[in-house]
């Protein structure tokens, strides 16, 4: 499927991003290894998502959806062994957390994945879960692999990478592990499976080391919870980056999760002049929540700093797209984990934007964008997306800014994270077509 984005004028109104993929995910994982009943409302029903639900589903979970819209998760407080192929679909989410998970039992699981999630590299997580005595048959340290699990010892792990995905798989192989379990990272990711975990009764604190703080976990048994899911800041970085580059924009983004390591493409937005507010906070859940009202601004470069990646690792195309509309250079590094996503994604960012008449350069960690303000880019491209979701977006909302329309060539993975998003841009006065 082809979407063609066109510049369409100022978007005016209010819009509320899909649920939260990340807590979305974890929901289903905690709700299928607790025991007991867990009610999940707003859960995203995205590719991604019904991958995770589908897989807990063959580990013996119970997850239906009840007349009023809510997900609900019957768990037995283990594992089973599965009769069936774990097919992870396009989520790596998926497959590093459930690989994390299912090495905590004494069964045998075999793990899949579309193409893209095949080349996608799991050393990152095998690598700490062989040292705590879980063993995985695989090629290249990819999928399709078969883990074998049980019989864990805790460990302190020390992270090359920040990454919640590595530090959310430790942790729950460390549910089931002897002794306890840590997880040192180089810079703090995202934190919602320590949060969650303490809402389903889980053993989970912190300790200090090298004078930081680090998540440690031990053996313990999870019961059913109520979980709530606000919006997705990742999905609502598109409705905002639209409205900043298109004059005389007014928009207000509701019911978005506004953690404050999920803040980082936000943060960088208002160190280049963005009008964005938080307002109506509230934390109903343990997780903070705001309506983001933005306007339209004159934007300036900037170059945020390495250490913020973690906290804006899936925005970085977004920013690349309003970058291109700010005056001046702005360089994004710290982000070579961007090389192994769905995509390439830094590669196809450049390439896109270059066919737009936008300046960019790859670096190897990240890439520099020099924008020429408002109204400078020319669109008019058709772009290679390799099936991307956030590639996809981040086009077609520069399509909507850009002189000439813009077309990108694969649109039908936007449904992984972002279902209807063509239709939230046309609410707001956005016009995103199929061609």
């Amino acid at each position: 499927m082809r979407l063609r984005a066109r510049f369409a004028g100022p978007l005016k109104g209010r819009a509320r991003p899909p649920g939260d993929k990340s807590i979305s995910h974890r929901a289903l994982i905690l709700g299928a290894l607790a025991e007991g009943r867990t009610e999940i409302r707003g859960l995203l029903e995205a590719a991604d998502v019904m991958a995770t639900a589908a897989a807990v589903r063959s580990f013996g979970a119970t997850v239906e959806q009840d007349d009023q819209g809510r997900w609900v998760v019957h768990g037995a407080g283990q594992l089973a062994q599965p009769s069936e192929t774990i097919d992870c679909g396009n989520s790596g989410t998926a497959a590093r957390l459930l690989l994390g998970a299912a090495s905590g039992y004494p069964l045998s699981a075999r793990f899949d994945g579309d193409q893209s999630l095949r080349k996608r590299p799991m050393n990152r997580v095998i690598a700490p879960l062989s040292q705590m005595g879980a063993r995985f048959d695989s090629q290249n340290q990819r999928m399709p692999l078969i883990v074998h699990g049980g019989k864990l010892k805790g460990i302190t792990y020390r992270s090359p990478v920040s990454s919640a995905q590595v530090k959310s798989a430790v942790l729950l192989a460390g549910l089931n592990a002897e002794g306890e379990t840590i997880l040192i990272e180089p810079e703090r990711s995202r934190d919602h499976t320590e949060r969650m975990l303490a809402v389903f009764g889980g053993d989970i604190d912190e300790v200090e080391i090298d004078g930081a703080l680090h998540p440690r976990v031990r053996a313990s048994k999870l019961k059913g919870a109520d979980i709530y899911v606000p919006g997705d800041p990742s999905s609502a970085a598109f409705p905002v980056a639209a409205a900043l580059i298109l004059a005389k924009s007014e928009v207000r983004v509701e019911d978005v999760l506004v953690n404050p390591l999920r803040l980082g493409f936000f943060e960088t937005l208002l160190e280049m002049g963005a009008k964005i507010s938080y307002e109506e906070r509230r934390d109903p859940i343990g997780e903070p929540i705001a309506d983001m009202v933005v306007s339209a601004s004159k934007l300036r470069g900037a170059a945020p700093p390495p250490r913020r990646a973690p906290a804006m690792i899936d925005e970085f195309p977004i920013l690349a797209t309003v970058a291109a509309f700010a005056e001046g250079e702005t360089r994004i590094v710290g982000a070579a984990e961007l090389r192994v996503k769905e995509s390439d994604r830094i590669a196809l960012m450049v390439e896109g934007l270059r066919a737009c008449g936008v300046d960019a350069e790859e670096l190897p960690d990240g890439l520099v964008v020099r924008g020429g303000g408002p109204k400078s880019v020319k669109g008019g491209a058709t772009i290679r997306t390799h099936g991307d979701h956030r590639v996809a977006m981040s086009f077609l909302v520069l399509g909507m800014a850009s002189k000439e329309p813009v077309t990108v060539d694969e649109a039908e993975m936007i449904g992984t994270s972002f279902p209807g998003f063509a239709a939230c841009m046309a609410g707001l006065g956005g016009e995103i077509v199929e061609v």
